[in-house]
This record gives structure tokens, sequence and C-alpha cells, in this order.
């Protein structure tokens, strides 16, 4: 093997993308418990505020979206370090969060 050619495997091989997966999923964890808390939090708001009907689902969505934007921002809005795609940091534990804010929406205080 020439060495031209054991210089293309390695830029090859440098080429491909590489994850530790301890903390790729140390990363995934943060964003789940990040929405859960957040749902919750927005959950009590619209209960205490009194939003019903598409008016609460709105507040849920805006939430969410600030959300992302703040966890965007976290990660220095390079997502491609941190995670294999942008779809883990802006929808990853979108529909759970969902949940945990209807539950705490209509839980009466």
């Amino acid at each position: 093997m020439g060495s031209s050619e054991k210089r293309s495997k390695d830029v090859v091989m440098s080429d491909i993308p590489t994850f530790s997966a301890e903390n790729f999923q140390k990363n995934l964890k943060v964003i789940q418990n990040s929405r859960t808390f957040l749902s919750i939090i927005a959950g009590v708001l619209a209960g205490i505020i009194g939003f019903t009907g598409l008016t609460g689902f709105l507040f849920y969505f805006v939430v969410m979206l600030i959300t992302s934007l703040g966890l965007m921002a976290k990660a220095g809005f390079s997502a491609d370090v941190y995670f294999d795609s942008w779809n883990r940091v802006l929808f990853d534990g979108f529909l759970g969060g969902l949940m945990s804010f209807v539950l705490f929406w209509t839980y009466p205080f």
C-alpha cells in the first residue's frame, strides 16, 4: 500500500462525523428534561391565566418555540456538533411535553 492510498483513507475517515454515545444521550436527556419542565410550568401558567381551548394550545406552541430557540442558542446555533440533526433540537420531546402541559393545564389548583 502506497503512501497516497494511506493518505486518501485518512482523509475519508476524517470526513466521517463521530459522536460520543454517552455525551449524545446526555444531550438528549437535557432536551427532554427541559421540555418536560417548561411544559409543566406552561401548563400551570395557562391554567392560572385562564386560557381555554385553542388559546391554551397556542400558548403551548409559543412556549415550545421559545424553548427550541433557547436550546439552539445554548448549542451556539451549531447543533451538528452536539446532535445528529436539527430535528433533535426542534422536535424531540414535543408530544411528551404536550401531555404534561395538558395535565397541569387542566388540573384544578
